[in-house]
């Protein structure tokens, strides 16, 4: 019987190697191509899909709009990226596209609104240390509180407060009020590389606000305004620690008529002008008797 011829075995493929190696750069290639297709994504469309999402979850009410910041630790809020569609104000397309428009007047009643809004929002969150709002013959006053939104001696609002900043934002955006951002201190000197004094201190963190307002959120330019107070007024006593920290902040006033007409300014106790009033004629009675000019006493 013959043998059975032994096959020959097959030499070992020294190259196999070559086939993890192919699916490894396959594989890093694939990784770059995803990081690529994510930096260029289409911006609005994402802002729109989140803007969407929130308002489906209930957010944003009806007719008005708001955002979710990232902020910088930075003096010029105007770096903050917005994730909110196309927030424009008039003059740049704001009216045609129906951003803010027909927005109505607050009165009363609409501080009021606004008011319970802000201060439900704070108890939920467990903000009440860091915003205290009112209602005074200027219009609703939204104080924020230093200890919540600044740190001493600096202008830079902080992340933690940004999104209660911006839903008291929200709460102000769907009327046509003007707005005043007001900056106070207390009385303690301040001289430091950044600011002189408290009045410098008190501008720039007034002007910080109103750049978020503006740049982040779509207020009209020419609907807003900033001032610094300095130390000048006061709400508490600056002799007590708690007095000072009341006077520490900065108040956003939505205006009411009274306010637009700069019927009263915040603790300013200067009397009105009196107005010159003529001397009463003199009756009939007191008038002196006519003289002849041909007979003169």
């Amino acid at each position: 019987m013959a043998k059975k011829q032994k096959k020959h075995e097959k030499e070992p493929n020294h190259e196999r190697w070559l086939v993890s190696y192919a699916d490894f750069i396959t594989l890093l290639f694939a990784v770059f191509v995803t990081l690529y297709a994510m930096s260029q994504t289409d911006k609005h469309k994402v802002e729109a899909l989140v803007a969407s999402m929130r308002e489906s979850f209930g957010y944003l009410k009806t007719g008005a709009s708001a955002e979710q910041v990232n902020v910088v630790e930075s003096t010029d809020l105007r770096a903050i990226p917005s994730i909110k569609p196309e927030v424009l104000t008039p003059g740049k397309g704001g009216e045609d596209k129906g951003v803010h428009r027909n927005r109505s007047h607050a009165d009363t009643k609409e501080f009021q609104e606004i008011k319970t809004t802000i201060e439900e929002y704070m108890a939920v969150h467990g903000d009440q240390d860091k915003v205290s709002v009112g209602i005074t013959k200027r219009g609703l006053v939204v104080s924020l509180k230093e200890a919540g939104f600044f740190n001493s001696g600096s202008s830079e609002v902080k992340k933690s407060s940004l999104e209660l900043l911006s839903k008291v934002a929200d709460s102000l955006s769907s009327y046509s009020n003007p707005i005043r951002v007001e900056g106070n201190t207390d009385d303690v000197p301040i001289r430091s590389a950044a600011f002189k004094s408290n009045w410098e201190l008190s501008t720039a963190r007034a002007t910080n606000i109103v750049h978020y307002l503006i740049d982040a959120y779509g207020f009209a330019p020419d609907k807003i305004s900033a001032v610094g107070y300095g130390e000048y007024r006061p709400i508490a006593d600056n002799s007590t620690e708690e007095g000072r920290r009341k006077n520490r902040r900065v108040d956003i006033v939505l205006l009411s008529k009274n306010g637009e007409e700069g019927e009263s300014e915040p603790g300013s106790t200067a009397p009105k002008p009196a107005q010159a009033t003529q001397p009463p004629a003199p009756s009939q009675a007191e008038q002196p008797p006519a003289v002849d000019p041909r007979h003169p006493a």
